[in-house]
């Protein structure tokens, strides 16, 4: 974990205790083989001119669905009305083979949601991540295309690419603020990364989750999710979750991996995707805000330091010059609370930060040399 992440150091003779109770939540990109490969690089939408925005659906620009008496299932008709902006997309990477040859390998298959009719797509960041290639597979039997990489966001997990075409269909996104419990769901997308457009349907089961999934990136971190009991299998990430007007309310990305669990699967919200997605398009990069410090959680700070505490995180380093130092934080500090709310890992400590902006300021309580002290910290970006 990188200190520049407010994340845990590499401490040596690492045999560490879970985290306590984690969800065990399982990314549901498609079957995963083979290295990762390089860095792909980014390209901005500057290159395919005017940048395309992501904005909210209205009753006025949206065709509703049809649920009256004598009229076909609503599933067929979202199946119609959006399946056709639902893409395939195969991440490829270079590894060298036995007689030292490199040669271009799938790494993993997932979908996308076409958002521009100009081949601008949404999908999951885990999707394209390490990719050297990808491809996308439209809705028209043609051969795939190769997209670029607009920009990803690694902590938020989305991803906008695009394909050099015109015309696309595209999907409607609404307002995931308002979804309420029982309401219909659909799922779309490339099942186990073979079956295209497979199309699933259920209930809004929960609203506002908080899940704990592993990142590459940043370890352990918490998603706001929407939840629903529509069948989500591998090869769906990134693909879309639908209401019953026919509007994308989430990108499908986790479920419940656990033996014996079914119908529990988590969508990134439509809202959420939106403010990413266009600072994605904008920026090609998502400038979330930073504390700057390695944490570690207090049982492995009892078991590797033989530092105990009862509640907190401990500062194991501040960044030289970085905000914390700044505000005051020193090593050795423990965090007690940001902004008033109490923390327990450093998974807590990294999503109340990701709740403010680059800039802003916050109130850390920390104890320091066995005394408490209120300290303001003005938040930094991370750096990329």
């Amino acid at each position: 974990m990188s200190l520049f992440y407010d994340g845990a150091p590499d401490l040596r003779r690492r045999s560490w205790s879970p985290f306590g109770r984690t969800i065990a939540v399982a990314v549901i990109a498609a079957v995963l083989g083979g290295l990762v490969g390089g860095a792909f690089a980014l390209h901005f939408a500057g290159t395919f001119g005017p940048a395309p925005r992501l904005g909210m659906a209205t009753g006025s620009t949206v065709k509703p669905v049809s649920t009256g008496a004598g009229t076909e299932s609503p599933v067929v008709q979202i199946a119609d009305q959006v399946g056709p902006a639902v893409v395939g997309i195969t991440n490829r990477a270079q590894m060298t083979e036995w007689f030292h040859r490199s040669v271009m390998v799938d790494q993993g298959k997932g979908s996308g949601v076409i958002f521009d009719s100009r081949g601008y797509i949404v999908t999951n960041n885990h999707v394209i991540d390490g990719a050297d290639e990808i491809w996308v597979s439209l809705n028209d039997n043609q051969p795939p295309l190769k997209a670029k990489l607009i920009g990803a966001d690694s902590w938020s997990d989305l991803a906008v690419i695009k394909v050099d075409a015109q015309n696309l269909p595209t999907a409607t996104f609404g307002d995931s603020d308002q979804l309420k419990v029982g309401e219909l769901a659909v799922a779309i997308g490339n099942a186990v990364g073979e079956f295209e457009r497979t199309v699933t349907a259920g209930i809004i089961s929960g609203l506002n989750r908080k899940v704990q999934v592993q990142d590459d990136k940043y370890g352990e971190k918490e998603l706001t999710v929407v939840q629903t009991d529509a069948a989500i299998n591998p090869g769906n990430s990134g693909g879309p979750l639908v209401n019953g007007q026919g509007q994308v309310i989430g990108i499908n990305a986790v479920k419940i991996g656990e033996t014996g669990v079914e119908g529990l699967g988590f969508a990134i919200p439509s809202n959420t995707v939106r403010q990413i997605v266009n600072e994605l398009v904008d920026k090609g990069s998502v400038a979330w805000p930073w504390l700057g410090v390695q944490l570690v959680d207090k049982d492995q700070a009892a078991i590797q330091l033989r530092q105990n505490f009862d509640h907190g995180v401990l500062v194991y380093k501040t960044v030289a010059g970085g905000p914390a130092a700044k505000g005051g934080i020193q090593d050795g500090d423990i965090i007690l609370s940001i902004g008033g709310k109490a923390v327990e890992s450093s998974s807590d400590v990294r999503t109340l930060v990701h709740t403010y902006k680059v800039g802003q300021k916050v109130e850390v309580l920390v104890l320091s040399n066995s005394a408490r002290k209120t300290l303001t910290v003005t938040l930094g970006e991370a750096p990329k």
